[in-house]
Parts: structure tokens; sequence; C-alpha cells
């Protein structure tokens, strides 16, 4: 897909901003169609989830891990009376390369207000213990999940056969962390749900967990300088004495490209930088139907692939790059990174039954290109 090289920005009624906080895991459970980030995916539709081949990273073939998930109903249909939108990344820093998406997979759900899986009425705010298994129910109680990363789990232990795993891999980083001092041949072992331990056992596998709330955004736009501006500027400097010293060998034309092109870039992350300033702990940016809020002016799509259904995808959100913050992933050498990761999902929601529907996601990097 081409670049395009205008620089994009929106001012909208209807942007909702995500932010992080700190909450009780109880309290992200599926039932409760929680936003959230890291920790176990909290399935929307519970049987059947995204195949193994699915949830794959397209550059080394492992298993990625749940990055966030939104949950964004909308009132079109009645068959989106739920709907949340899930994405997996790879942890390998070695896949996550500059303005390249194949170490993401990003997913919709959605289910009807009378669905196979849950009461018609709102869940209660408050969790107790009391509250019967039949009123909270788990993508668990229909398949068994990798004690890991809370993907389907096929695989169990050899020796227990009692503990599952999505992939030889996260077999072997629970045997070296914990299940070889507890496993058993008498049935004993850790249990396949895993629910309350994974995030303290595993914390290289999964990203620490956070609840995902939203709130209106309020920005008043201001006048910036135009590139047509800057540009004027530019010509002006090249036509004075401080200009002697430019290299000889670049023509006008060259040097005009040159100075387009990088002050195109300079204004849109500018730009980027002024629409984030006014709530700097945003973490999403939901839009949709609008238009991203690009970190660059290059490497934009030109175009997006329609969804298998044949209809055209729309923007919904963006995940901004200051949640690398949140998620202890900085490393000596390579480490998870992005600059802008803009989700594009179907714009007609087209029925999937209790499938899960892969979408689109663009990953934007700032980095200097040809």
């Amino acid at each position: 897909m081409a670049a395009s090289s205008k620089v994009k920005t929106r001012v909208g009624e209807n942007i909702e901003l995500g932010f992080v906080e700190e909450v009780d895991s109880e309290c992200l459970l599926s039932y409760q169609f929680p936003s959230k980030v890291g920790g176990l995916p909290a399935w929307l539709s519970l049987k059947p989830l995204p195949c193994l081949d699915e949830l794959q990273c397209r550059k080394c073939d492992e298993p990625t891990v749940f990055l966030l998930q939104v949950y964004a109903p909308r009132d079109h249909s009645e068959l989106t009376f739920h709907r949340t939108i899930f994405i997996f990344i790879c942890r390998n820093p070695a896949c996550c390369q500059p303005n390249n998406n194949d170490n993401l997979r990003v997913f919709r759900s959605h289910l009807a207000r009378i669905n196979d899986f849950y009461s018609p009425e709102p869940p209660t705010d408050a969790v107790t213990a009391s509250t019967s298994a039949d009123k909270r129910p788990h993508a668990r109680d229909y398949q068994t999940l990798c004690v890991i990363c809370g993907a389907p789990g096929p695989k169990t232990c050899s020796r227990c056969h009692k503990t599952s795993y999505c992939s030889k891999l996260h077999q072997t980083i629970d045997w070296k962390a914990i299940h070889k001092t507890i496993c058993k041949d008498d049935g004993g072992g850790d249990t396949a749900s895993g629910e309350t331990v994974l995030t303290f056992k595993h914390p290289n596998v999964l990203f620490p967990e956070f609840e995902l709330v939203t709130e209106k955004e309020d920005f008043q736009a201001t006048k910036v300088k135009s590139n047509e501006d800057k540009m004027k500027e530019y010509r002006e400097f090249l036509s004075s004495d401080s200009a002697k010293d430019i290299d000889d060998s670049l023509n006008p034309e060259e040097l005009d490209k040159m100075a387009t092109k990088s002050s195109e870039d300079d204004e849109q992350f500018q730009a980027f930088k002024d629409r984030i300033r006014h709530e700097p702990e945003q973490v999403l940016r939901f839009d949709r139907g609008g238009e991203p809020l690009w970190i660059s002016a290059s490497n934009t799509p030109s175009e997006i692939p329609t969804c298998s259904c044949g209809s055209s995808r729309q923007f919904e959100f963006q995940v901004l790059p200051q949640l690398l913050c949140q998620l202890d992933v900085d490393s000596v050498g390579e480490s998870l990174d992005w600059g802008v990761m803009a989700v594009y999902t179907c714009s007609q929601d087209c029925d999937i039954g209790n499938k899960y529907q892969e979408e689109f996601i663009w990953k934007q990097d700032l980095v200097k290109t040809d």
C-alpha cells in the first residue's frame, strides 16, 4: 500500500480517550464485559475461540499473547448488543519491526442480548464469593485453556494430564517456572484455569493487567503554522546569505523535495504532540468512522483491505505509544515498540455468530523512510 503524504488531524465531537487504572482482577472477567489491558483475555464469545493458527505471530509462528480489549457495543443491529475488539502481540522483540504489523493480530466478537453464554440482564457491580457459577460464565467452561496465556489449550502435560497448553513454548515456560516442582503422575499439578495466579506466575509472558476507562475528549484546536508557510520560510532561507554553504550537488528540485518531506513529517509529529499534550496519560483514542491521529506523515495506508464478507472496513480506535510505559517491556537492545497502532473493523459488523472475525491493524512507527 502506498503511503499518503497529507498531514491528518481531526477535531471530532465523539472522540473518546482511554486511560489505564489499577483494579482487582475479579472486576475484569468475561461476564462483566470489560475493556482492559494485559493479564488474560476476558473472552466475549466463550466458544469457539480463535484457533491457534490465527493467534500465531506471522514472523516466528510462536503464539501471540493478549495485549488489550475494547468493549464497544453498537446499536445499529441487535447482533452487536455486546461487542469487543481484541489485540494480541508477539512478545519476541525481534518480530517487532518498523512499520510492520506481522507480529500483531486483532479480532472482533459480538453477541446479541439473548445469547448462548450470558444473562440478558446486566451484571451487578459487586462481585462476591457467593455469586453462583452459572452467573459467572467463563471460556474454560467450554474448552481447556492454556495455563500460561488463556488461549485454547489442546496440549496437556504428559505426566499429570491435568495442565493444558496452547503450544510447546508455553509448556516449556511453565515447566521451568513452576510445573516441574508440583507435577505428579497421580493427577496432581496446577489447575487448567490458573486464572488467579497467572499474572504473577509468568510476568515475562503476560502484560501487567489494568482496566481501560474512557472519557470524552475535550480539545480546542489552536492555529499552527501551515506547511505552506514553512516552505515559504525555507525558500527565503535558500535565497539568503546563510544558505551559501549548502551542498551545490543538490539541485533546487531535490532540495525542495527533501524539505517538503521533512516538513510534512515534522508537522505531523508536532500535530500529534499538540493533540496529546492536553491529556498526556491517554493510551487509546476511540473514534469510529473517523481518522487516526498519525504520528508521522509517512507510512499511512492509502487503502484498507475489505472484510472477508466484502464490506469496507472503517477506523475504530488507535493504541498510543504511551501504553508502552505501563507494560514493562523495556530491555537492553531490542524491545517491543510502536508509534501508532490503528484498528480497522468491518463497517457492517457482518454476522459471525459465536465465532471471532479477524480484522485489520496498521502499525506506524516514527522512523525515517526512503
